[in-house]
């Protein structure tokens, strides 16, 4: 049974709400697994030693499509634990096809 808020919003308790918390971190820390394999599925070895990709070979690859729902937001969230660096803030399809994505941990 769902209860509603005053705003007919579903009431969650506090153990649904960390239960929900715990599923979604654990799905984005796999899909960052995934995604560091499919750079080094990808990617080569730059200059500096480090593997990377450019942004439109994730981007229009079939089988990084067929695992990431938001190949975007898990590129952000593999960024903010620094596995992996790109310039700017957010890639874009066609406007930031020829950035690199660098894989900084093995």
């Amino acid at each position: 049974m769902v209860v509603l808020s005053h705003f007919n919003q579903p009431i969650v308790s506090r153990a649904a709400a960390l239960y929900h918390h715990k599923v979604t971190k654990m799905n984005v820390e796999h899909e960052v697994t995934l995604l560091v394999d499919e750079i080094r599925r990808l990617g080569s070895t730059n200059a500096d030693g480090k593997i990377s990709v450019k942004f439109g070979v994730l981007f229009n690859d079939d089988q990084c499509a067929n695992l990431f729902e938001a190949l975007v937001g898990t590129l952000k969230a593999a960024k903010r634990k620094k596995i992996i660096t790109f310039e700017g803030e957010l890639l874009l399809q066609g406007v930031h096809d020829n950035v690199d994505v660098i894989l900084l941990q093995d």
